[in-house]
């Protein structure tokens, strides 16, 4: 069944009017007509069961019927990464949204190669990724900030998992052995890799656990996608 996400009040009965874009693909690529269902979430009230009612130009209703999963949530994992290339950044996306990441934040970082990103380019990528991937909720995509304030105003109770490309830190399976899997952020840095400053800094936070990623010096996607899936192995809700 064809899974979307909206962002209205999903109840039994309701009629839920899709915007343009859902339209076309709708009907002119998957082409879906009046009496098909379509699978609808919106990330608070679980994922329901639809039936197209009508079928105009602009425009596809749908009627609920009923609820087929409860709402669910997921882990609490933050990705938190250093502004890369659009493309890079893009599948960051993508693959945080299919590895259960709750939220990513792009940082600027003293080695960035980049200093904006298309945020709005970079939603429709997580929705579209939620969509796909069965998730009952769509990743919170922040707008860039810098490295350095986003620590000065770190959430209480959340541990960093600081992936430290120095050599020196543990291996990930040996640094997460026996931590709690309350709220986690997972930090990946520029292609450059951290400042010596900023390695110290994060460093000396009584809340990072440093950690290394293997032998070999990985791009920030394979890094970011390799951290979620150990993280996920170990501590989210790939255990069971």
């Amino acid at each position: 069944m064809i899974r979307l996400y909206v962002p209205f009040d999903l109840t039994a009965g309701a009629p839920v009017s899709l915007d343009l874009d859902q339209t076309r693909y709708l009907v002119s690529v998957m082409r879906r007509g009046v009496g098909d269902e379509v699978a609808l979430f919106n990330g608070r009230d679980g994922e329901w069961r639809a039936r197209i009612a009508v079928v105009a130009k602009r425009a596809v209703q749908l009627i609920l019927e009923d609820r087929l999963k409860a709402q669910d949530a997921g882990p609490d994992l933050d990705l938190i990464v250093a502004l890369v290339k659009r493309t890079r950044l893009e599948t960051i996306i993508e693959k945080a949204a299919e590895l259960g990441a709750r939220r990513v934040r792009p940082v600027a970082t003293a080695r960035t190669n980049a200093e904006t990103a298309r945020t709005a380019r970079l939603r429709a990528i997580a929705v579209e990724a939620a969509e796909q991937t069965g998730r009952l909720d769509v990743p919170q995509i922040d707008e860039p900030a810098r490295l350095d304030a986003l620590l000065r105003n770190w959430q209480d109770g959340r541990r960093l998992l600081f992936c430290d490309e120095g050599g020196d830190a543990a291996p990930v399976l040996q640094a997460l052995a026996g931590q709690a899997p309350g709220p986690w952020a997972i930090l990946i840095g520029p292609e450059g890799g951290f400042s010596p400053d900023e390695r110290a800094r994060l460093r000396a936070l009584d809340y990072a656990v440093p950690a290394s990623l293997g032998p070999r010096i990985l791009r920030a996607d394979t890094a970011a996608i390799s951290a979620m899936t150990l993280w996920q192995a170990v501590l989210g809700d790939s255990r069971a």
